[in-house]
C-alpha cells in the first residue's frame, strides 16, 4: 500500500519530514558506532618490578649420610631428627669392649718393645766399651811388638781380641736396629688400634641438623652404612625451575621472594645464589637456586622437599606503560595490536612490547605520539572511528 504525502496537511507533512531527518541522523550515528564512549587508558607507572615466577622445592646444598667406618652393634644413639649438633658431637657409639682389649694388648706390646730396645741399647754400650778397651790394648801391643818388647804371638792375640770385640759390637748394633724397628711397629699397631677404637664413636663432621635417623640401639651397623642424614642449616636453599623463555636476564645476586606451600600468606626474602649452566632439555626449564638472606636454623624453610613458589625480581622499570595482555591482538612475543584513542577517536595501532608482569600485563616499549592513549578496557563493542575519551584517573 502506498501513501501520498501530498494529500497530507502541512502540519503532518512537517512532522513526517522531521521524523525522516531524525531517522537519517540516527542512521549516521549508528554508522559511526554510537556516542562518545569513556574508556580506561594506560597511565605511566614508576619503579615497576619485573618478576619471574618459578616452582621449586626446599633442598640442602650440604647433605651427608654419615655412618661408622667400622662395623659392629650399636650400643647408644645420642641424636634424633631435628636436633642441632656441633661439629665433633658424638651421635652414636658401637660396642667397643673387644676393641678396647686390642688397644690394651697393643699398648703392652709397645711397652715390651720399648723395654727390649732399652736392654739392647744397654748391651750395645757395654759391648762398645769392651771393643774400645780391646782396641786400645791391641794398639799398645802392636807398638811394643814393633820394638821387640812383646812377642809376636801376644800381638796377634791382641789383634784377634779386637776383631772379636768389633764383631760383637756389630751384632749388638743389628739387634738394636731390630729392636728399634719392633718398637716402631708396636707403636704403629697401637695407634692403629686406638684409631679403630675412635671409629666406634660416630661424630658430627660439621655443625649440622639431623634430618633422618636410620638405625636404633641394638642394630648391626655395617661399615659405611648410613646411621644419620645430616645437613648444614646455612646451606638450605630453594631449587626453582623457570621457563627458559622467561629466564633471560636472571643473574646471581638478584632478590627473590619465596612462598612455602605450608605458609601461603608469608613471603620470605631470598637471594639468587646459583644458576645451573645447563637447562633441562626435557622440560625446557632453567634451574635457579635462591637462599634466605636472614634465616635462623629453625626457620620454616628447614623442611626439605617442601614445595615452594619463587618470584625473582629480574629488573625494575623506572617508568613505563603497561597493558593487559588480553587487550593485545596478534601478540607474537615482541609486538601486538592495541586499541588507542587518537584525536578523540578510536583506532588500532601496532606497538612493540617487552617484559610481561606476573599480573598479566605487558610493557609497551614503543614511543607513543603526543595525544595518543592506549585503551586498557577489554570491551567488545569498540569500533574504529568511534568517538572516545579517556576516563579520569581512578575512574
Amino acid at each position: 500500500m502506498a501513501y501520498d504525502i501530498g494529500n497530507l496537511s502541512p502540519r503532518l507533512k512537517w512532522a513526517t519530514g522531521a521524523a525522516l531527518v531524525l531517522v537519517a541522523i540516527g542512521g549516521a550515528y549508528a554508522f559511526r558506532g554510537g556516542g562518545t564512549v569513556t574508556l580506561r587508558v594506560a597511565a605511566a607507572e614508576k619503579n615497576v618490578e619485573v618478576r619471574v615466577f618459578g616452582i621449586g622445592t626446599v633442598e640442602a646444598q650440604v647433605l651427608s649420610k654419615v655412618g661408622f667406618q667400622t662395623g659392629g652393634r650399636i650400643q647408644a644413639v645420642h641424636a634424633d631428627q631435628g636436633d642441632l649438633v656441633k661439629a665433633g658431637t658424638v651421635l652414636a657409639k658401637l660396642d667397643d669392649d673387644t676393641q678396647r682389649a686390642k688397644v690394651l694388648k697393643s699398648e703392652a706390646a709397645r711397652r715390651q718393645a720399648a723395654a727390649t730396645l732399652s736392654r739392647t741399647q744397654a748391651q750395645r754400650q757395654r759391648v762398645e766399651a769392651t771393643y774400645k778397651q780391646k782396641q786400645s790394648v791391641n794398639q799398645r801391643r802392636q807398638t811394643l811388638a814393633g820394638r821387640g818388647s812383646v812377642s809376636q804371638e801376644a800381638a796377634e792375640d791382641a789383634q784377634s781380641a779386637e776383631d772379636a770385640a768389633r764383631g760383637d759390637l756389630a751384632v749388638v748394633e743389628a739387634d738394636a736396629a731390630i729392636a728399634a724397628g719392633l718398637q716402631d711397629d708396636a707403636a704403629a699397631q697401637h695407634r692403629f688400634e686406638a684409631a679403630v677404637l675412635e671409629q666406634h664413636e660416630l661424630k658430627a663432621p660439621f655443625d649440622a641438623r639431623v634430618i633422618a635417623r636410620h638405625k636404633e640401639v641394638g642394630s648391626i651397623a655395617n661399615p659405611g652404612e648410613a646411621v644419620f642424614t645430616l645437613i648444614a642449616p646455612q646451606s638450605i636453599w630453594v631449587r626453582a625451575h623457570v621457563d627458559e623463555s622467561l629466564a633471560g636476564g636472571l643473574a646471581a645476586g638478584q632478590t627473590a621472594y619465596v612462598r612455602l606451600r605450608s605458609e601461603g600468606n608469608r613471603l620470605v626474602e631470598t637471594q639468587v645464589v646459583r644458576i645451573d649452566q645447563e637447562n633441562d632439555r626435557t622440560t625446557e626449564e632453567r634451574r635457579i637456586y635462591v637462599r634466605c638472606k636472614v634465616c635462623d636454623p629453625q626457620h620454616p624453610m628447614r623442611f626439605l622437599g617442601e614445595q615452594a613458589e619463587v618470584e625473582i625480581v629480574k629488573r625494575v622499570i623506572a617508568e613505563g606503560l603497561f597493558v593487559p595482555l588480553t587487550s593485545v591482538e596478534g601478540y607474537d612475543g615482541r609486538s601486538g595490536t592495541v586499541w588507542a584513542i587518537r584525536d578523540g577517536r578510536l583506532a588500532k595501532i601496532r606497538v612493540n612490547l617487552g617484559d610481561r608482569l606476573l599480573d598479566g600485563r605487558v610493557h609497551v616499549t614503543s614511543a607513543l605520539p603526543p595525544g595518543v592513549s592506549i585503551v586498557t578496557d577489554g570491551r567488545s563493542d569498540l569500533r574504529e572511528g568511534r568517538a572516545a575519551r579517556a576516563a579520569a584517573p581512578g575512574g
